[in-house]
């Protein structure tokens, strides 16, 4: 379990009725097509759990973004478990154009040289699979990104790229720019040795009501219907 920080946690149920337990355990609302991290987890990869929170979440949006592809398997979820006619749009440092990442002088070493790791794929988990023909592959680093194709046009953004802090704080801002009313941003890996989400999203919590997803690292913020 994880301990009390800033931001409130809360059941997964009570952030939203479709991830909510009945007597039997979860619904059957929450049934999604899944993989398993089994006994090799992948790389950058979420938790079974936060995966099976994506892909339910998924299966009702139209137009879903990811900050941070990695190896794909986030994508695949999100494309799998969504509408027929959704898009999921994900961005990734292309693997020979490291050096457009945009380092700020006050991000932390070790999760700037993660960022670049994770960002050597050109094949994905997604690619030759039913669910790419619903997928775009961006290509580019994200402080460089124009948000306007999307502004408030998405119904799910996923923020799981850099997690150094000028990153997260640029991410955040594009996803909120990019977002819709009723629309949901999730970050991963709110916790404190991964300082730079822990802190922004501290600080963020005292301008937004967000809310921080029991038993995993994933903090979630839902616009209001009524938001212009």
């Amino acid at each position: 379990m994880l301990g009390s920080w800033p931001v409130e946690t809360v059941s997964l149920g009570s952030f939203d009725p479709v991830l909510g337990a009945t007597e039997f355990g979860p619904g059957l609302d929450g049934e999604i097509r899944f993989i398993s991290q089994g006994d090799a987890p992948a790389v950058g990869g979420t938790s079974d759990l936060e995966s099976w929170i994506l892909s339910v979440l998924a299966k009702d949006r139209k137009t879903i973004f990811e900050f941070g592809t990695c190896t794909g398997k986030t994508t695949y979820h999100l494309a799998r478990n969504s509408s027929a006619e959704a898009r999921v749009i994900t961005l990734t440092l292309p693997p020979d154009g490291h050096q457009a990442y945009q380092s700020d002088g006050k991000d932390d070493r070790e999760h700037t040289g993660i960022a670049l790791r994770e960002s050597r794929f050109s094949r994905f988990l997604y690619t030759g699979t039913i669910a790419e023909p619903k997928i775009e592959q961006l290509y580019g680093d994200s402080k460089s990104l124009d948000v306007a194709p999307w502004a408030k046009s998405c119904d799910l953004v996923f923020i799981d790229g850099s997690h150094a802090y000028s990153y997260v704080v640029s991410d955040t801002e594009k996803a909120l720019a990019m977002l819709k009313p009723g629309g949901i941003v999730l970050w991963h890996d709110y916790r404190p040795k991964v300082s730079g989400v822990f802190r922004y999203l501290n600080e963020l919590s005292k301008q937004l009501p967000l809310t921080h997803l029991a038993r995993t690292s994933l903090v979630a913020y839902r616009k209001p219907v009524e938001a212009p």
